[in-house]
């Protein structure tokens, strides 16, 4: 009689732990888990944690922390702490998971699909009106689509800024000014044409060697948005800047697309509304600091000149080249809704 009571309570213990373990694979399995599903995510930024990034990247871990009594805890990792400095392998573990979110630009996304190169294209947009009209419609739904097929939801569409060109020699206000200057380029190959099409000699170096890259002279000058230019002191080595607004440069909130699927539509719809809400808030932090920026950068003793429309045209038509050639890439639909402003 004993044996058989202890078989049975047995039994009886073997069926519920079976009962919860089904319940726990449901809860991690589907949209419809359960609301109240403990989170601790980790979050990828790629600059440092004084930057724009990630006082948006704060807001956002702040907010949800609040929005669900401690449920719900981003852990925030600046200058790409998770990948090693890497920024590319920084995206290709939020594609496969083993990061759960991240601030990214698009310019780094493109190793992973060249289309994503679409909206740095040259000269495409004038100024932030047309970034606007472009990210809150057609162009930041295409973006979108493309980066779920990689792996990766967006839950908004940040700004790194316009970038930027700077050097030690002269103003540059044509591309007769760009000849021979030797200037540090991100190592994407769309800025390696752009740069031989307008007569420099582009050469690629990770971002910590440039400063006394600059300091020795191995390098004439390089390109960057504003807020890297100040943050970095790059005053100190280049005399010139020139506000050309040449490629935009955007970033993206992401989350792992499987992590996001996976979640209850109560959570999606809050990570989607404050996801949403961190992005613009770190678009107007970035935009009004760039004008203070700009500004002090000036009385650093920085000459900054800002091309005429003739002379932008110049530059404009001189890169056309580029087009020809990477609109088979970025698709013909692709370009058009980043050009329709």
């Amino acid at each position: 009689m004993k044996k058989r009571k202890a078989w049975s309570m047995a039994a009886i213990g073997l069926a519920g732990m079976l009962m919860l373990s089904a319940c726990n694979s449901d809860e991690g399995g589907s949209a419809e888990a359960a609301d109240d599903k403990a989170y601790k995510l980790k979050m990828s930024v790629t600059v440092n944690d004084s930057s724009t990034w990630y006082q948006a990247a704060e807001k956002l871990a702040n907010d949800m922390k609040e929005e669900t009594d401690g449920r719900i805890i981003i852990d925030l990792f600046p200058n790409e702490q998770l990948s090693s400095g890497d920024s590319g392998k920084g995206v290709e573990l939020l594609a496969k998971g083993s990061t759960d979110m991240s601030f990214h630009s698009t310019i780094i996304y493109s190793i992973l699909d060249p289309r994503l190169g679409v909206a740095s294209a040259p000269f495409l947009f004038k100024n932030t009106d047309g970034v606007d009209k472009v990210f809150n419609g057609k162009g930041g739904e295409e973006l979108s689509k493309i980066l779920g097929e990689k792996g990766v939801h967006a839950l908004g569409f940040g700004e790194n800024g316009f970038r930027q060109i700077t050097n030690s020699k002269h103003e540059i206000k044509s591309p007769d000014d760009l000849k021979g200057l030797k200037i540090r380029i991100p190592g994407i190959t769309m800025y390696t044409d752009l740069y031989r099409e307008l007569g420099a000699d582009p050469t690629t170096m990770t971002f910590s060697e440039v400063f006394t890259s600059l300091q020795q002279g191995t390098i004439s000058g390089q390109e960057n948005p504003i807020d890297v230019i100040h943050s970095s002191k790059l005053n100190e080595v280049q005399d010139y800047i020139t506000m050309w607004n040449y490629s935009y440069d955007p970033l993206v909130l992401g989350i792992n697309k499987k992590l996001f699927d996976g979640m209850s539509e109560a959570d999606q719809e809050l990570f989607a509304k404050l996801g949403k809400e961190a992005a613009a808030y770190q678009v107007e932090l970035a935009r009004d600091k760039e004008s203070k920026q700009i500004e002090e950068l000036k009385a650093a003793g920085m000459q900054v000149y800002e091309p005429t429309e003739a002379e932008l045209a110049v530059f404009t038509e001189k890169v056309q080249p580029i087009y020809e050639k990477y609109e088979s890439i970025w698709g013909e639909g692709l370009l058009k809704a980043f050009q329709d402003q």
